[in-house]
């Protein structure tokens, strides 16, 4: 991304307005109103990732932006909090505990060989007969991963041999992120 999106007191209204969101779902109460930020205005994607104590505790998002990236926000927040299927709804005690982590995506673009990915800069989406995965530019660099691993890995998350990336018929794409934390 060329400049940030958001400014930094704007960045913590996002994260802010995330929590609500989560918050509010899990004493249901009414959801906020969302921030008057002209950029969630605009048609964007995003992911919401949240941790605990370090660990993943639930990560949702789109690859491809369809609808305003504020109600991308609000969709990806309650999602990750309470619909990640390798994790149960998030509780009361462990939201009062969880950070929760917002990466906006830039649209994704093809690559024509491998050479132009960069770990810790682009995020990878990885398609081989109808199957798609994506690691977000942070995963790797946070796993310790070279490119090969993360590869294996990448390949592994679409149902695949670890070293499905190397066939012929593998397309890749690049994003880059604007994180908030």
């Amino acid at each position: 991304m060329s400049g940030k999106l958001f400014s930094e007191s704007e960045q913590q209204q996002i994260v802010i307005f995330a929590r609500a969101v989560i918050g509010a779902e899990l004493a249901r109460t009414t959801a906020p109103a969302m921030p008057e930020l002209p950029g969630l205005s605009s048609i964007g994607s995003c992911f919401v990732t949240l941790q605990l104590n370090g660990a993943l505790r639930g990560c949702i998002g789109n690859i491809e932006a369809f609808e305003t990236l504020g109600e991308n926000l609000r969709r990806n927040a309650l999602n990750a909090a309470c619909n990640d299927p390798r994790f149960p709804a998030l509780t009361q005690e462990e939201f009062n505990k969880v950070e929760i982590e917002i990466s906006l995506l830039t649209p994704a673009e093809p690559i024509s060989s491998l050479d132009e990915f960069v770990i810790g800069e682009h995020g990878i989406i990885f398609s081989l007969f109808g199957r798609r995965s994506v690691f977000l530019p942070q995963v790797p660099t946070e796993q310790g991963w070279d490119k090969e691993t993360t590869l294996d890995f990448l390949s592994r998350k679409a149902g695949f041999a670890g070293n499905a990336w190397k066939s012929r018929d593998a397309r890749f794409s690049v994003f880059k992120t604007e994180i908030y934390r």
